[in-house]
C-alpha cells in the first residue's frame, strides 16, 4: 500500500461529497452519518476498521453523557492540537458547552470541512465561527505523513 497522505485523505472524502444523510450509515454514495464518513473514509485509506461501531441513537451523547466519540478517536488516531490540525485530520465537535463531542469532520483545506449532519448530504463547508467554538479534539489517521 502506498504512503498515506493528507491529499489521498481529503481526495478520498471529497468522493464522499453528495452521499445523503442517513444515521449510522457508512455507504457512499447509498447514506452515511459524520461517523460514517470518518469509517469509510478509514476504510479506503487505511483498511478494516479497528472495532465496531455500536448502534446509537441520534441523541446517544446527550443520553449517555460519556465521551464515547473522543474516547473511540484516542484509541486509534494520534490527537494533535486543534490549532495544529492540517488538511487530512479529523476534527470533533461539541454541539453544547459541556456537553460530550458528538459530530465529526475531515478538514479539506484552510477553513474547509467536510462532513454530514441531519438534513444534509455529505458536504464540504467554511469552517466558521460557529463550528470553530464547538471544536473539541483534533486527531491524525495512523501512518499519514
Amino acid at each position: 500500500m502506498s504512503a498515506l497522505t493528507r491529499e489521498r485523505i481529503v481526495t478520498e472524502a471529497r468522493r464522499w461529497l453528495g452521499t445523503p444523510y442517513r444515521h449510522q450509515a457508512s455507504v457512499m454514495g447509498a447514506g452515511a452519518d459524520c461517523l460514517g464518513l470518518v469509517r469509510g473514509v478509514w476504510r479506503e485509506v487505511i483498511g478494516p476498521e479497528p472495532e465496531r461501531a455500536p448502534g446509537y441513537t441520534p441523541d446517544w451523547a446527550e443520553m449517555l453523557g460519556q465521551e464515547t466519540l473522543l474516547d473511540a478517536a484516542r484509541r486509534h488516531m494520534r490527537e494533535v492540537a486543534i490549532g495544529e490540525a492540517m488538511d487530512g485530520d479529523v476534527v470533533l465537535f461539541r454541539m453544547a458547552l459541556g456537553a460530550p463531542a458528538r459530530h465529526a469532520a475531515i478538514i479539506s483545506g484552510e477553513d474547509r470541512i467536510i462532513h454530514a449532519y441531519w438534513g444534509r448530504s455529505v458536504c464540504e463547508t467554511r469552517l466558521v465561527p460557529w463550528w470553530r467554538r464547538r471544536m473539541a479534539a483534533a486527531f491524525q489517521f495512523p501512518g499519514v505523513r
